[in-house]
């Protein structure tokens, strides 16, 4: 039997365990948890919980290590979301959010079952090729501590992971010649992307930003007049992602074929079992 690694298979692990480390940014647990810190606004929130494990940092950093985000946007927001809480108080009311939200979604014989503790074991065991150069916000998340329960275990390692290919995605999308709103642009006309209302409202840019990063696009080529992508625009695409494989190679190919496999497999039933419990907007993916 072969272990070589089937093209892509780290790619279809990532999208199996990404979207459930993502279901914290549309918890109400977040809410919750966040304005009993003292926290009202939305974005302020889910800002500081994404940012948090690099400190203190201001709108410089994070719109560097976010890349898509508006800095002016962001500047609305950092630093002052330190002066409602600390880093630290931050970092434990999300871990405390992830539990409560996992919990609900995916319910305690879940969070507590053989196969979770499987899956956080694999996920640690691929973490351990991850890179830290050139990587911040997988490195800042690196230095947190482990949990010991399972369910949260398995969280952090998918947000190592997430990160990890998230800072090797930024290297493509400089290299291919995208901004910030073109990336974003270009991404929800595969259709696999948010939908402009949301990458509006959570990312600090207007529909004339928007408007403008499609006109661009245009006159490279890559979208049509009525905004879909070309041959060479879906080509482009298609490289980006094929780079950021490149990029982030490492930690499945330490993990081995089978593991990646059944990684897969076990993410793909949270991450199911996650939607089904309405842990995501209807209206979140989609080109209108």
């Amino acid at each position: 039997m072969t272990t070589a690694l089937p093209p892509q298979a780290g790619r279809r692990c990532h999208n199996a365990l990404n979207p459930l480390h993502s279901t914290l940014y549309f918890s109400p647990d977040l809410d919750r948890e966040f304005g009993a810190l003292g926290f009202t606004d939305p974005s302020a929130m889910r800002l500081a919980a994404r940012s948090a494990a690099l400190g203190a940092v201001g709108a410089g950093t994070v719109a560097a290590t976010f890349y898509n985000y508006n800095h002016a946007f962001l500047a609305r927001h950092l630093p002052a979301v330190w002066e409602t809480a600390s880093p630290a108080e931050v970092l434990d009311a999300r871990l405390r959010t992830v539990d409560a939200t996992l919990r609900r979604l995916l319910g305690d014989d879940v969070v507590a079952s053989p196969e979770m503790a499987e899956a956080a074991e694999l996920a640690l065991r691929a973490t351990e090729a991850c890179t830290r150069h050139a990587r911040p916000l997988y490195s800042a998340h690196a230095d947190l501590p482990v949990p010991e329960q399972p369910h949260l275990a398995y969280w952090l390692a998918a947000t190592l992971l997430r990160e990890h290919r998230g800072d090797g995605h930024l290297s493509a999308l400089l290299s291919a010649g995208l901004d910030p709103v073109e990336a974003l642009a270009s991404h929800t006309a595969t259709g696999k992307g948010m939908a402009p209302r949301w990458v509006l409202g959570t990312r600090g840019w207007q529909r004339a930003d928007w408007e403008a990063a499609t006109e661009r696009l245009r006159e490279r080529g890559l979208l049509d007049a009525e905004g879909e992508l070309t041959e060479s625009g879906t080509a482009l695409r298609a490289e980006l992602e094929d780079h950021t494989d490149r990029l982030d190679s490492a930690p499945y190919e330490h993990l081995g074929a089978a593991g990646v496999e059944r990684l897969t497999e076990l993410g793909r039933g949270f991450l199911f079992a996650a939607a089904g419990a309405g842990a995501f907007p209807a209206d979140l993916v989609g080109k209108g």
